[in-house]
């Protein structure tokens, strides 16, 4: 070829055929879709839009319908959502893939980042809080407010390279929250000061991560302190006094898959990761060396979300906050879980099952930070149940 001189044109028999092919691709996947609908008996979802005004609303349903019960998007979706999220470090709305084989809550991650007070009125949790609070005390309970820290709060120099090593971010409506309670005189434990305490301090019993690697929840490193914690100060208040039951820990791994990852409800990634070895300390009686378990008439009652959930409830049992807490305080307690729904759905069960404030004289409220913003049903505020009114499941 002389220099200056323009390549030859493709034929013209290669781009029709790429033409072709190309609509083919096209032509062919709603067609598969039609057959694979008719020869299981049911309607065509493609023709749904002749059946249905043309609004937006509907289009926007019509095209979320058409992805959802495709015959190609399913058989292909969990190949790109793998490639997606091991190659490209890319998990959608529900994961962060961070540094070192560490993933992160992204709706955390979110709210850590986030600005601005929420617009609703039955979001500001102050007002619930202090209503809880009120409510409690006019029937002479104490109440401690225990905020879980998010894994991002406590570990961003997982996230990014830029953030330096052992650094916490606590976000503005953390600290805001912080502040309005301490001005309201409510009882709370800053765990995050314990936490970056903890991570700041390099002595050999302090390299355990106080969180999993793959999962949005405290490691049995970082229950065991915050349960320390929370014993100190109800001790210090004079609100809980050493009880007579002791306890002893008994070592008992187990094999995690984190729940970062299931929340991607991907088959192919779940085999594609080992699940994470958590070395568990299950709480256990001295006496008859049996697993912890709570005790109804208990004066101190736990209410709380998944962070008292897991290794509780979850396996080994008998390994989460709650067991561990009564082994500082020496005494079985009363709980009360309902899992991500710390907020508002643990007060209105507690308002359903009266007989759990029987005989209490504390109740500890954990619920975990992103719930500040992002509580299920908000921040309501719900009446304890009558005394003496008939429990209800």
């Amino acid at each position: 070829m002389t220099p200056g001189a323009q390549p030859p044109p493709a034929p013209r028999n290669a781009q029709r055929t790429l033409v072709f092919v190309f609509l083919a691709l096209i032509v062919s996947v709603p067609l598969l879709q039609i057959v694979v609908e008719l020869r299981q008996g049911g309607g065509v979802s493609t023709f749904e839009v002749f059946r249905q005004p043309p609004t937006s609303a509907n289009l926007r349903a019509y095209e979320k319908n058409l992805e959802d019960v495709s015959t190609v998007a399913r058989a292909l979706r969990p190949l790109f959502q793998f490639a997606q999220f091991n190659w490209l470090r890319d998990g959608g709305e529900k994961a962060l893939v961070g540094r070192d084989g560490w993933l992160f809550y992204k709706p955390g991650f979110d709210d850590m980042v986030a600005r601005g007070k929420p617009a609703a009125a039955t979001n500001d949790p102050v007002a619930a809080i202090v209503a809880f609070r009120d409510a409690l005390a006019a029937r002479g309970i104490q109440l401690l407010v225990v905020p879980a820290p998010n894994k991002e709060s406590i570990y961003p120099d997982r996230l990014s390279a830029r953030v330096p090593e052992g650094q916490v971010l606590i976000s503005p409506a953390t600290r805001e929250l912080f502040t309005r309670l301490r001005a309201a005189r409510v009882e709370c434990v800053d765990l995050f000061a314990v936490f970056a305490a903890a991570r700041t301090n390099v002595t050999a019993a302090n390299t355990t991560p106080l969180y999993l690697k793959q999962d949005s929840h405290w490691s049995p490193a970082g229950v065991a302190l915050a349960a320390r914690t929370v014993a100190q100060r109800l001790e210090h208040l004079g609100w809980a006094k050493p009880g007579t039951v002791t306890y002893r820990e008994r070592a008992v791994p187990v094999a995690r898959l984190g729940d970062v990852l299931r929340m991607l409800q991907s088959t192919l990634i779940d085999r594609a990761w080992m699940p994470e070895s958590v070395p568990c300390a299950q709480i256990v009686r001295d006496d008859d060396s049996q697993p912890y378990r709570d005790q109804p008439d208990s004066e101190i009652l736990v209410l709380g979300d998944s962070f008292l959930r897991i290794y509780e409830q979850d396996e080994p049992g008998a390994a989460g906050f709650i067991a561990h807490l009564a082994r500082e305080l020496k005494q079985p307690l009363t709980s009360l879980v309902n899992d991500g729904g710390a907020s508002t759905l643990v007060r209105q069960e507690l308002h359903r099952r009266a007989a759990l404030l029987q005989n209490k004289r504390v109740v500890v409220w954990e619920f975990v930070e992103r719930d500040i913003r992002l509580g299920t049903e908000g921040w309501q505020i719900v009446p304890l149940p009558q005394p003496g009114a008939t429990a209800t499941e």
